[in-house]
């Protein structure tokens, strides 16, 4: 196996202020572990990101911090910018050689399946991970699932059917699926689809056509004079009237 080393600063630098160092072309980070002290550092990203390429979040890496000694750890979290996607900050766990640790390993899969490339099925993938325990030198990058096995509609691919080493204790359920091949939709579950699909368009249309309503507005209703008001203004307008007609009257006479 590979040895990864990746070396490391600490860093005075926290808060706001280390977006300084992003520009500088360091990534903050953080070391911390069973009965280890917290240790703030700054690594060159590039450094960073080729080791994580090859690591990933399950292998064994040699972090060597300023001048001191090695240290054995994971890579245990990364924080990516939710818009440009780019790194912002990565925590390392720091492992004792001679403790098991727990980690979620990815499933890599390899081969070609008949029943996908003979049969047009639909390859479902029910896991992309698994969990495992062992101690961290022991720890796989990967779990490699050949789906070559899955020749037919009926075959299925379980937990307990991947070739993992003795080393290492699979915590997941053992009967769980990881793959199968679902068969391709007849033409008559195409259709009916279509039908679906259909209708649901002209139901939301409907709705946006009622009464001529215009897409992004809605109905305004007209306000209902109260019964109470309606007659007050009535006998006023009355009043007003007979009051009219008696000057005129007195005028005349």
């Amino acid at each position: 196996m590979e040895k990864l080393v990746l070396k490391a600063e600490k860093r005075e630098i926290n808060g706001k202020k280390v977006r300084s160092l992003r520009k500088r072309g360091f990534l903050p980070a953080i070391i911390y572990g069973h009965k280890v002290k917290n240790i703030s550092l700054k690594i060159p990203l590039a450094d960073f990101e080729k080791i994580y390429k090859k690591a990933g979040e399950s292998s064994l890496i040699e972090l060597k911090v300023d001048k001191g000694s090695s240290r054995p750890v994971l890579i245990h979290d990364v924080q990516f910018d939710k818009v440009k996607g780019s790194i912002l900050h990565a925590d390392f766990y720091q492992v004792k050689m001679k403790e098991r640790v727990t980690s979620s390993v990815p499933l890599e899969f390899i081969g070609k399946s008949k029943a996908v490339e003979e049969k047009e099925g639909v390859l479902i993938k029910n896991l992309d991970e698994i969990e495992v325990e062992c101690l961290p030198a022991h720890l796989p990058k990967s779990i490699q699932v050949d789906i070559s096995k899955l020749n037919t509609f009926d075959d299925v691919i379980l937990v307990k059917d991947l070739e993992i080493s003795k080393e290492v204790k699979v915590l997941a359920d053992k009967e769980e699926i990881v793959a199968k091949v679902q068969p391709p939709r007849t033409e008559e579950e195409l259709k009916e689809l279509e039908e679906e699909v259909k209708e649901e368009v002209e139901e939301v249309e409907g709705v946006k056509e009622e009464e001529g309503i215009p897409e992004g507005e809605e109905k305004v209703e007209e306000e209902e004079v109260p019964a109470e008001e309606s007659k007050e203004k009535e006998e006023k307008e009355k009043e007003e009237k007979e009051k009219e007609e008696k000057e005129k009257e007195e005028k005349k006479g």
